[in-house]
Parts: structure tokens; C-alpha cells; sequence
């Protein structure tokens, strides 16, 4: 569905929008909602086989809803039994001002705007105490991509961070930087000369450029990569809604340099706009395809993986066997420059008693014995499109049984990632919590202000504190567990316990 045909849908005020017809079933399933179709899948998950492109087209067709949240929350259970995560962090956004003007951000604004801002060092130092005292593990930090800014201005903003947290006694974790931010650095660093080219020598310095913007960061005290722009991997959606945006083929590069040099990722899906069903499943499958690349380069082998399937499960037009060279596409958009790099075999997390690549230790030569080593996909993310205030305002966004589905779709497809986490600012709490019992293991932390889904200079305020996570989790019934940016289990200190250890 494009732009225009979804505006000419909106002015018939037809409210069989693309989302609510993937949700409605059939009227006959309304008496027998049991489907058989779904029979096959169990047994897979039950085994903990990959799940294909047409097994995920079922998940989304299927009435039987209930069936699909039940195998979720098996896969869910499996690996995390009933512990749930939440986290203590702060949120900060350096900078609303941006180059791009997406159609479905009502975040970004041109520098003179009403409520454009920049934040200087003394702010962020600012942020990073009211961290500390907090007692938060974390600081999440995303911004626009500001044309004005110096690429030291990034550096020194990690440095402020991590050298405040410090002076107060803790080791605060920075994750910042989508992949779109890290192309837009590489850019005012004058450093992504001949990423342009075409083929691999293009490929090659777009790689180089990338690996010296994250080295630099990470020099900084950067430590991790939070995943956000990855919106949906499809070039037809991308044209229409976020052009300019780096495409499929850039965001993958982004996050495999930042996995060979060490750090820890998560993974994002933004749906509910114009994407169509096949598109969030492709953009799983090939997700999953990148963490196959990077669980067996740190050498992971907690479980005895299966050969790679030919082809690419029925995606596009493929040659007989998959190489370096097959493009993947779609039979609606395409990925220009993509190309699937999955000669590894699958790697899946969701066998019996598999264990997680976190728990693992990894030896200088990948065996086990050394210190844990990293630089893989932690989590996914599935983020519900908020059209308030966008150019795309008159789509109607995901309704809370299409949140619920796509989540628990996420944690069947992508069988070798971690975590799924219910982002509950996005969700909302109530939502996280039937979340937590459909796949989720995840409800992010205490946040304080996301400006990012902020309309029209609302004063919502947004922060949740320990009590309520915990208290949400509880009523899921589930486990808390406080965890810090790469999983690890919290233990704190002290009688007010702002001191805390991993």
C-alpha cells in the first residue's frame, strides 16, 4: 500500500485499513477458531526447528491467536523460564535538529524551528548525575542527525557521560546511536569517501568507514549500539516513508562492524504504517540471517546447528545455493546492495536446554574456558507506528491485538536472538505485561522521557519507577529480574541501594 493509496482509503473513511484487514478473520472462524494449519508449526517449536517464510505467513493469517501466543510464550519460557528483565536507565536525546524529514517522525525539527534543541556538555553532564543518582546502570542516548554538529561533539559527549558516572563512583553504561546516526558521523567526519563506489570496492570503504566512526566511539566509552532505524527492510516502504534514510544493505554493515569489534546490538522493526505483512517477515529473516553470521563468528556453540536451507525461503528469486552474490528481494520492493553473507549454518537458541550466548565463555581460538566474549544481536524490538503528528497522521497505527501477534511472530522467527523486548513506552505498561505472556521477557527501564513519540509539546510524564516495573511483572506472573545493558543479573548495595554491582 502506498502513501497515496492509504490517503485515498483514509477520504472514503473506509476503516479497512491494511492493518485491521490482517487482524480481521474470517467470519467463520469466529465459531471454530482452531486451525490445523497450525499443527505443523507446533511441532517445529516443539523441536525447536527454524520457522519459514510461509510458517510466518500462517502466524498472521491464522484466527487461532491464541494458539500463537501459547507457542511464543513456549519458546519464551523455554529460554527464560518465568524471569522477566526490566532495567534502571535514563533516556537523553542530544538533539531534535535534523537533515531528514521522514514521513512518519514528528520528532525531527529544522534548526530555527519552535522547540528545536541541541544540548551542550553542561546538560549532559547534567543527565549523567541524575543518572547516578538514580542508581541507573544505563543512559540511553538517540538524536536527529544535525547537520552543525562536529563529529567531536559525539566524542565528547560519550567522554562527559562516562567521566561524570565516574566521578560519582559508577560505571554507567552508555548505549547510544542508531546505525543511521553512525552513516550520518561517518559523513561530518569526512571519513565515508568512496562508500558511494559501486560494487565491493564501495562496500569495502563504507566498512572502513564505519569501523573508524565506531573504534572512535568507542575509545570514547561507547558500549553498546541500541538499534533503532531499522524501521522495515524493504525499499518500497523505505521511499515512501523515510527516504533518505540508509537502506537494508548500510544498517546490516552498521551493526556487523560494531559486532566484530566487540559490542553488543539490539535490533529494531517499526510496523504498522505502509509495510505489508510479507515485509515484517522478510525483515525478521534477514535479522536472523545477520545473527547467524555473528553467533558463529564469536565462535558460539552451545548448540549443534543445522545446515543452511537453499534459497532464501521462498524471498525473491534465488539462485540453487546461497551465496555472497544472491540478492534478496521482494515481490513489492527489493534491498538494493543487499546481499545475503549467511554462509554460516543456522544457529538456533530455541532447542531444549540450548543455553544463551550470554551465559556462554568463549576461549581466545572460540572454545570454551575464556572471558565471555561479544559482539552480537541481544534483543528485538518490535515498535507499533504512532501516527499522531506525522505526515502519516491519517493511518489508523497497529491495534493492540496486531502489537500482541507481530511480538509473538518475532519471537518464533527469530529463533537465535536472546531477548524480546515489550518497549512499554511504545506499548504502554498494561500492554507489556500481556506481552510478557506472549513471547516478551523484556519491558526495557524506569526511561524518565523518550521525546522521540513526544507530540505537540506534551507534558506526559513518562518515568516509572522500580516498584511499578516490578509490580507489573508480578501481576504477569512473572519474576522481576533487574538486569544491566548486556543481561547481567544486578545485585545492589547499601541501604538506599543506588550502589550496585553485576
Amino acid at each position: 500500500m502506498t502513501v497515496a493509496e492509504a490517503q485515498e482509503q483514509a477520504a472514503l473513511g473506509s476503516e479497512r485499513t491494511m492493518t485491521t484487514m490482517l487482524t480481521e478473520p474470517p467470519r467463520a472462524a469466529l465459531i471454530a477458531r482452531k486451525d490445523p494449519r497450525l499443527d505443523a508449526i507446533r511441532s517445529k517449536v516443539e523441536r525447536g526447528e527454524r520457522l519459514s517464510l510461509a510458517d510466518g505467513d500462517v502466524l498472521y493469517t491464522t484466527p487461532d491467536i491464541y494458539t500463537v501466543i501459547e507457542l511464543a510464550d513456549v519458546v519464551r519460557r523455554r529460554l527464560h523460564g518465568d524471569r522477566a528483565y526490566y532495567n534502571i536507565n535514563r533516556h537523553l536525546n542530544y538533539s531534535n535538529v535534523c537533515a531528514l524529514s521522514c514521513k512518519f517522525c514528528e520528532f525531527y525539527r529544522k534548526k530555527g524551528d519552535p522547540g528545536e534543541y541541541t544540548r551542550d556538555l553542561e546538560y549532559i553532564r547534567g543527565e549523567a548525575r541524575k543518572a547516578v543518582e538514580a542508581g541507573a546502570t544505563e543512559i540511553h542516548s538517540v538524536g536527529g542527525l544535525n547537520p552543525y554538529l562536529p563529529f567531536s561533539y559525539y566524542t565528547d559527549m560519550i567522554r562527559a557521560l562516562r567521566e561524570e558516572a565516574a566521578r560519582l563512583g559508577s560505571d554507567l553504561h552508555v548505549k547510544a546511536f542508531t546505525a543511521v546516526e553512525i552513516v550520518h558521523l561517518a559523513k561530518i567526519a569526512k571519513v565515508y569517501k568512496g562508500a558511494a563506489a559501486p560494487g565491493e570496492e564501495g562496500r569495502r570503504a563504507r566498512r572502513e568507514a564505519i569501523r573508524w566512526v565506531l573504534q572512535e566511539l568507542k575509545n570514547a566509552g561507547l558500549g553498546s549500539l541500541p538499534g533503532g532505524g531499522a524501521e522495515v527492510f524493504d525499499d518500497r516502504v523505505h521511499d515512501e516513508a523515510y527516504k533518505g534514510k540508509i537502506r537494508s544493505d548500510v544498517w546490516l554493515d552498521v551493526h556487523r562492524v560494531a559486532h566484530e569489534l566487540g559490542l553488543n546490538t539490539n535490533a529494531t522493526i517499526l510496523y504498522g504504517h505502509i509495510e505489508q505483512r510479507h515485509d515484517r517477515l522478510v525483515h525478521m529473516d534477514m535479522l536472523r540471517r545477520a545473527q547467524d553470521a555473528a553467533l558463529t563468528r564469536i565462535g558460539y556453540a552451545g548448540v549443534t546447528s543445522t545446515p543452511r536451507e537453499a534459497g532464501l525461503d521462498g524471498v525473491g528469486e534465488t539462485s540453487a545455493a546461497t551465496t555472497d552474490d544472491d540478492a534478496l528481494t521482494t515481490s513489492e520492493g527489493g534491498h538494493l546492495g543487499y546481499r545475503d553473507e549467511s554462509t554460516a549454518p543456522v544457529v538456533t537458541l530455541t532447542r531444549p536446554g540450548t543455553p544463551l550466548p550470554e551465559h556462554v565463555a568463549f576461549g581466545a581460538e572460540g572454545g570454551s574456558g575464556g572471558a565471555p566474549r561479544s559482539g552480537y544481536y541481544q534483543t528485538i524490538i518490535p515498535l507499533p507506528f504512532f501516527p499522531d503528528g506525522s505526515e502519516l497522521e491519517h493511518l489508523p497505527g497497529p491495534s493492540g491485538l496486531e502489537n500482541l501477534r507481530t511480538l509473538a511472530i518475532a519471537r518464533l522467527m527469530l529463533d537465535n536472538f536472546p531477548h524480546v523486548k515489550a518497549f512499554w513506552i511504545m506499548q504502554t505498561l498494561p500492554m507489556a505485561q500481556l506481552m510478557l505472556q506472549s513471547g516478551a521477557d523484556d519491558i526495557d527501564g524506569t526511561i524518565v522521557w523518550y521525546d522521540i513519540t513526544k507530540v505537540g509539546g506534551a507534558t506526559t510524564h513518562q518515568e516509572v519507577n522500580v516498584w511499578t516495573l516490578q509490580k507489573a511483572i508480578r501481576e504477569a506472573g512473572f519474576v522481576p529480574v533487574e538486569r544491566d545493558t548486556l543481561y547481567r543479573t544486578v545485585t545492589r548495595e547499601g541501604a538506599d541501594g543506588l550502589r550496585w554491582r553485576v
